[in-house]
């Protein structure tokens, strides 16, 4: 297969597994939204905690040039450990997060 398809497969696979959770507490949904199209991946949520509306997304996903990109990571462990265990490897997982000068320095904890 594929590794840009294989990184597909398991990028919608961790947002999903993540989309079955449940807060601690309010009245929150998680959607995984996949945009196969465009290789986006995103885990939205939205709904009230406590008078108070809530909504944004969680995780956030780019799939480009054969690497997975993450947008943005709000889980609270993060997802990279995720995303490796499942079989993406490590040099082809950027942290878009991040600036350009600490991205840098970012790859050299998979050197």
């Amino acid at each position: 297969m594929e590794t840009s398809t294989t990184y597909r497969e398991i990028v919608k696979q961790v947002i999903i597994q993540y989309g079955k959770l449940r807060p601690s507490h309010g009245d929150i949904r998680l959607d995984p939204i996949f945009d196969e199209m465009h290789d986006r991946y995103a885990l939205m949520q939205v709904g009230w905690d406590r008078g108070r509306r809530v909504r944004g997304n969680l995780i956030y996903i780019t799939l480009q040039n054969g690497k997975v990109y993450i947008e943005y990571d709000g889980i609270e462990h993060g997802i990279t450990q995720d995303l490796i265990a499942m079989g993406v490897s490590l040099p082809d997982i950027v942290l878009a997060f991040l600036p350009e000068s600490e991205l840098a320095a970012s790859t050299a904890w998979h050197q």
